[in-house]
């Protein structure tokens, strides 16, 4: 880990490192990470710069030290981890009402490129949804469900929108299972199937309605 260079500020340095290190999943998201003095002599600085580093992770959400039992990963990025620390609680309703509003957005953008290869993962994923749906399997079902409502963002083109997507994906995932129902509402299932459509046929206005009618079927459902 020696390979620091001196004319940036130490504590920036080590700060990025041990943040390289979360992101690659080096240091996995609830594990221990090694001591002060590990890592100040892995890296050839003091142990006031290591903490320093410590402590600026621990800020931003990423690190969670705990009294007499060291350090712990607690997220891999910033806006987990300010959701992580600050302990926010939403409730369904308002996590679906979130989900609408960047899915809605997410499917504006995919309509306007309407790229071949997202649009057929999209119906790759309606497909894997149908199936599961067919066959009572409540985990693929959802899994199915995720990773479509995952493809309209990644079909968006946005990377910062992937990334929101990305940051809330375990409160996105539970309300998915959450709102899973066996039979499903004929509605809910043709909404997705709209939002493909609109997407297709480049139909910016049309996949955005689409989008907040599934929401909308599955809050009135619920």
């Amino acid at each position: 880990m020696r390979d620091l260079v001196r004319q940036a500020p130490l504590v920036l340095q080590v700060t990025e490192r041990f943040r390289g290190l979360i992101q690659r999943g080096d240091w996995a998201v609830g594990a221990r990470i090694p001591g002060e003095h590990q890592l100040a002599g892995d890296l050839g600085v003091s142990r006031g710069t290591v903490r320093e580093a410590l402590r600026a992770l621990s800020t931003t959400g990423l690190l969670e030290p705990r009294i007499g039992d060291g350090t712990y990963v607690r997220a891999t990025d910033e806006i987990t981890g300010v959701l992580v620390r600050d302990e926010v609680a939403a409730g369904l309703t308002a996590v679906l009402d979130a989900r609408a509003g960047l899915e809605a957005a997410a499917a504006r953008l995919a309509a306007r490129q309407a790229k071949s290869d997202a649009v057929a993962a999209l119906e790759d994923a309606l497909a894997a949804r149908a199936a599961a749906h067919e066959a009572r399997d409540r985990a693929g079902y959802v899994a199915a469900d995720a990773a479509f409502h995952r493809g309209v963002v990644v079909a968006s083109g946005n990377p910062l929108l992937l990334r929101l997507f990305d940051a809330v994906e375990g409160v996105i995932h539970q309300s998915i299972e959450d709102t899973a129902v066996f039979p499903e509402d004929p509605d809910v299932r043709d909404a997705h199937a709209a939002i493909v459509r609109a997407i297709r046929a480049r139909d910016a206005e049309g996949a955005v309605a689409a989008s907040y009618g599934l929401i909308d079927g599955v809050k009135e459902y619920m």
